[in-house]
């Protein structure tokens, strides 16, 4: 099936229950046990079934198998947050005294995680430039265990050469996390070119119009055969002492995501609400038609900027001028880019001034919305950062982030128009 049919039926069985033709929100924290045994075999793994709804949710089952038949992945967990998803995705691979690398141009909340939140749990990160890919094998050694990138970098709008990365991660069987966020899996699909595990947060273009906040871990049946019996990932391979000895790697589960349920979601807890993950389902069903149109209407926009006087330069690979747009064309479908840009006013000033003066577009630091939206990232979204990771990532105070929403493109650009001009 293709991704309109996927993102509309699957994961949802409507003649079962109560044949309802919208999926039911389960908004419940506990499920009830048919007796002492039933309980005793679902929570020894001798039976599968619902528990309590910090490990699994109907609504959020259903949201998940989707998801994963939109990725074309093995299996899904959805998280509370796309920040957690990340978190998540990373220490089900790395442990104290590990190491991941990283690309340089990361969204600053992924970065401060990497910089500061993990180096307190032992986790080491090292940056490499998505630029020059080939400079990540002489950042591995025996520690390393994953290596991670963004599809389309925010703000930077960047693509990086994915099969380039993964020739490098297969040879030294390391995995690969790709965050998606930006793209989704309409516009690209990491695991068919050989990345294991996507991320994604799912409060941005998967539910369109700002409503809830959550995450999504899907992983590959390649990650599934990397991790088997790896010496990097030995807690796959060996007993896990909280489940009385089961090897993740051992049974007819993707064991990436089946551990993110089993130890992750059932420590640390950041399970999504049933009621965002219905918000979430809500949100696929309209998901292709949206993303090529705020490819679209971002594309105007981003002419329209490249040819205005008081526009120093533009980032959309969606612009034949764009450095990345071959990779645009060979990576994504139909060249289409989303629709996130940025662009460099001629000052400071004139940035601050775009972002005080627009109508229509709102200054907010979310993307993905049905609604237009501006940002200064080095004052906001990646004001942790210091003056050398701004500069990696290719982040003046001169840049301007817009998420170009669902209006009408001629509106926007007149607003842009205006406050460009005074």
């Amino acid at each position: 099936m293709n991704n309109e049919t996927i993102s509309i039926h699957a994961g949802y069985d409507k003649h079962a229950g109560e044949k309802t033709m919208a999926v039911p929100i389960y908004q419940s924290t506990a499920y009830a046990f048919d007796g002492a045994e039933h309980a005793a075999n679902l929570f020894s793994l001798k039976e599968l079934g619902n528990i309590y709804t910090r490990l699994m949710n109907p609504t959020s089952t259903v949201l998940e198998t989707r998801f994963a038949a939109l990725e074309g992945g093995a299996s899904a967990a959805a998280t509370a947050s796309g920040s957690s998803a990340i978190f998540y995705a990373i220490v089900n691979l790395v442990a104290a005294g590990e190491n991941f690398i990283a690309a340089n141009n990361l969204y600053g909340g992924s970065m401060t995680l990497f910089t500061h939140t993990l180096k307190r749990f032992g986790i080491e990160v090292r940056f490499f430039d998505p630029k020059n890919p080939e400079t990540i094998e002489a950042l591995i050694d025996d520690k390393s265990r994953a290596i991670f990138f963004e599809s389309l970098s925010n703000p930077g709008i960047d693509i990086v050469d994915f099969e380039k990365i993964v020739a490098i991660a297969d040879k030294h069987s390391i995995v690969t996390v790709c965050d998606n966020t930006v793209a989704t899996p309409v516009l690209f699909k990491p695991l068919s070119v050989g990345i294991d595990i996507a991320v994604y947060s799912t409060s941005k273009y998967i539910t369109g119009q700002g409503l809830g906040i959550g995450g999504m871990i899907v992983d590959s049946e390649k990650a599934t055969a990397k991790i088997k019996d790896n010496p990097r990932y030995a807690h796959f391979n060996e007993p896990d002492a909280s489940y009385h000895g089961l090897i993740y790697s051992s049974l007819p589960f993707p064991p990436f995501v089946l551990r993110v349920t089993l130890s992750l979601l059932r420590d640390i807890g950041a399970a999504p609400s049933p009621f965002n993950s219905w918000l979430f389902i809500q949100g696929l069903e309209t998901l292709t038609i949206r993303m090529k149109a705020h490819s679209e209407k971002a594309l105007a926009v981003a002419k329209f900027l490249e040819s205005h006087p008081k526009v120093k330069s533009v980032k959309y690979p969606g612009l034949a001028s764009h450095k990345d747009h071959a990779l645009l064309n060979k990576y994504f479908t139909g060249g289409q880019a989303s629709g996130l840009m940025s662009f460099e006013a001629e000052s400071f000033e004139a940035a601050k001034a775009v972002v005080d003066s627009v109508k229509i577009f709102t200054p907010v630091v979310n993307i993905g919305d049905s609604k237009s939206l501006v940002t200064h990232p080095a004052s906001t979204t990646h004001s942790q950062m210091t003056k050398e990771e701004l500069k990696n990532a290719g982040i003046s105070d001169t840049l301007v982030r817009l998420s170009i929403g669902l209006e009408d493109e001629n509106d926007l650009i007149a607003d842009l128009t205006a406050a460009l001009n005074g």
